[in-house]
């Protein structure tokens, strides 16, 4: 079997995430090629959306640029807490059957048959809306030991929107507007077989990976293993050099030469999908992160919202910083140095963190 470097692998993990030398060309492309970017509402910084596509794209990425990509060119679209190119929906509708929750969501839905109605009804009049102006008439309320618990119009819109009744079509401030998916999605959508969406969405979230454990940390975005068997006909099971197990690895990154690899600095959200599978980050660039937001303030080894440190082909370290937008303020409070940077390490990662500020539009404050 084939082993590689770890450095090797790293590579291999940071190109196929947008995030060495090379910038995308479009925010299209950046999340066509990504698959989706996670949306998540936290804005210590800036929210997740905007920091992903800032990291690749650079100062080229205003925040105006998804909400036109969303709203007026439908080249986006918001779909189960994702950004996803609005090419792609015929894949999730495709493979709906693969939803943890469908049994869940389908027996609720039909206790609720009169109320599903009604929320149609209330959209094909009136739509696009906000939850909140959607009347509840649930007669089964939807129980749940978390957030969602009665929160019956907006279960429902979300049940309704995974089965492909409705979409959501914009923003009106922080709330989703609804509306019918045939208001939202193209009129020739297509829904391809399960089986052929699966070997393409399998086969794309490898190329966004890079490389992968065949049996993952799953996440929302990666939901189910990538199968050595799925991962495309040349999928290459690799081993890394003083990492246990096995890998799989995206036959295309492999055929990269990586002598010509080109990194940067780049300043990640904690969500970055580069990140995101703490054991994966442990493994290739033995990296250790926990996002703190949810310790107490006294238990917080890097800080509230830390920001990860890429430097070529390592992660060098975490950003704490926060906005403050009353005072006009970026305020860094601490860069940790988790290996000792060099001074070109250091002016990258100062040059990095000055475009945040020019970025955010704000001052940097020290």
């Amino acid at each position: 079997m084939l082993t590689l470097s770890r450095q090797h692998a790293r590579r291999i993990a940071i190109r196929a995430q947008l995030l060495d030398a090379y910038r995308p060309e479009s925010l299209l492309a950046t999340v066509d090629h990504l698959t989706a970017i996670q949306i998540d509402p936290t804005n210590a910084i800036a929210p997740n959306v905007d920091l992903v596509a800032w990291s690749r794209l650079g100062s080229d990425y205003s925040p105006s640029d998804v909400k036109f990509a969303l709203e007026h060119e439908r080249s986006l679209v918001e779909h189960n807490s994702f950004v996803r190119p609005m090419d792609d929906i015929g894949l999730m509708l495709a493979t709906v059957d693969d939803w943890p929750r469908r049994r869940d969501a389908e027996v609720w839905m039909t206790a609720n048959a009169a109320f599903r109605t009604d929320v149609l009804a209330a959209l094909a009049a009136d739509g696009p809306l906000v939850a909140g102006a959607i009347a509840d008439t649930a007669s089964v309320p939807w129980a749940s030991s978390g957030w969602t618990n009665d929160r019956n119009v907006v279960q429902m819109l979300e049940f309704l929107t995974r089965f492909g009744d409705v979409a959501v079509s914009g923003r009106e401030g922080r709330n989703r507007l609804w509306d019918l998916a045939e208001r939202v999605y193209p009129a020739d959508l297509v829904v391809p077989s399960r089986d052929a969406a699966l070997a393409e969405l399998t086969g794309r979230r490898l190329t966004a990976l890079g490389i992968t454990r065949p049996q993952a940390v799953r996440t929302a975005l990666e939901p189910t293993p990538i199968e050595f068997a799925n991962g495309g006909s040349n999928a290459v099971e690799v081993e890394v050099d003083g990492v246990p197990g096995t890998w799989i690895i995206d036959p295309e990154a492999l055929a990269a030469d990586a002598a010509d690899f080109r990194g940067r600095a780049a300043l990640l959200s904690p969500f970055d999908r580069l990140v995101y599978d703490r054991e994966r980050a442990l493994d290739l660039f033995e990296f250790e992160y926990v996002l703190e937001m949810y310790k107490p303030a006294a238990n917080r080894r890097w800080g509230y919202f830390a920001l990860p440190i890429l430097h070529g082909d390592q992660l060098v370290g975490k950003l704490d910083a926060k906005t403050d937008r009353k005072a006009g303020l970026l305020r860094v409070h601490t860069i940790h140095d988790d290996v000792g940077f060099t001074e070109e390490m250091t002016d990258a990662i100062e040059t990095e963190v000055v475009a945040l500020a020019d970025w955010l539009g704000l001052e940097l404050d020290r």
